[in-house]
């Protein structure tokens, strides 16, 4: 079978045509400013520069991040990320490497994803680009939302005895003997066990406060799966969240609607028990306000179906953080994109 012989053309060729049939990529490219984020990496990454003359330099730190957006965005390993940008010319073009660039291998992602984790930069990044959201008035204040959703992890086989130990906030003692310290590495000590309509999570909660009219997230925080939804809710609730507050019954009961802030609607949807059902005019308070919460597990389907899942792959709760943070901000971004989209009409 004859060959076809590359021309200089034909990688050009070949992304207008990628262009043509929409690349997702492209588009959060050209909306997003990604150099914004460039003083908060430099300041937490580190960079070790070549120990002689002639070494490779180190990669750039706002190419480094939009290798783990786009490892988020896809939800794959650091193997796999390695190979699909070496494989997909739409990676090679939203990272701005052309078909002769070196690329980073796995082992450089993870280090580069680990020195984030051991630090607050996700975290300080997500505020960032928040403050920005609110200078261009996409964050209204108008309504707030608070739900949280399972992360799912690797699900460890420990013995009851183990699991009983862990529960109970200590790490089994056959553990930590100086031979058994790659099994310890291995295994997750702060994810739960949480079981919710006859399905079974391992891992953390995401805890998400979002903007009501926008359905951009303005916070977050982490929990081990099995904290009750309720608990993070005052901790993310702010002053300056005096609007409307919506939610749904798991957070109804009075510690929350008297810690609401001065002035805040309560919108929460009431709960009925077993000998003081819901009256009719509760459920359509209910059907009323949940049309607006709702908006919210629109960020949790989006995550589901196109971030590939609401899971992560690592170990502890710190690096937990970091990643559930880096898919709420990477959440942002595509949010953003689409808000910033021209009308159609």
């Amino acid at each position: 079978m004859k060959t076809h012989q590359l021309s200089l053309f034909d990688e050009a060729n070949k992304l207008d045509k990628i262009s043509k049939i929409g690349d997702p990529l492209e588009r959060l490219n050209s909306a997003i400013d990604w150099e914004m984020f460039r003083p908060i990496l430099e300041k937490y990454v580190v960079r070790k520069e070549p120990t002689q003359k002639g070494g490779r330099p180190p990669y750039d730190s706002v190419l480094m991040f939009k290798i783990l957006i786009l490892q988020r965005l896809y939800n794959i390993s650091d193997d796999q990320t390695e190979y699909q940008i070496n494989d997909r010319l739409s990676f090679q073009r939203f990272l701005g490497l052309s078909i002769g660039d070196t690329v980073p291998d796995a082992k450089t992602i993870w280090k580069f994803k680990n020195d984030l984790a051991e630090s607050d930069a996700i975290e300080e990044m997500f505020l960032k680009f928040d403050a920005a959201l609110e200078a261009e008035g996409l964050i209204t204040h108008k309504g707030t939302i608070i739900d949280a959703t399972f992360v799912d992890v690797p699900r460890q086989r420990n013995s009851r005895d183990d699991n009983k130990s862990i529960k109970n906030g200590d790490i089994p003692e056959e553990w930590t003997t100086p031979d058994k310290a790659h099994k310890l590495a291995q295994k997750d000590t702060d994810a739960r066990w949480a079981k919710k309509n006859e399905e079974t999570h391992y891992g953390y909660k995401d805890h998400v406060k979002c903007d009501a009219d926008s359905k951009l997230i303005m916070d977050y925080g982490v929990t081990p799966a099995s904290t009750h939804d309720s608990e993070m809710c005052l901790d993310l609730l702010e002053a300056d969240d005096n609007n409307v507050f919506y939610a749904d019954s798991a957070y109804s009961g009075a510690p929350i609607a008297e810690g609401l802030p001065e002035g805040c609607e309560n919108q929460i949807c009431e709960k009925g028990t077993r000998n003081h059902p819901l009256t009719e005019r509760q459920r359509r308070n209910n059907c009323k306000k949940s049309k607006i919460r709702c908006r919210i597990e629109h960020i949790f389907g989006f995550m589901t179906n196109s971030l590939g899942g609401i899971t992560i792959r690592s170990i502890g709760f710190k690096r937990a953080w970091s990643n559930i943070g880096l898919m709420n901000l990477t959440y942002n971004l595509c949010r953003y994109e689409i808000l910033k989209r021209p009308s159609q009409c």
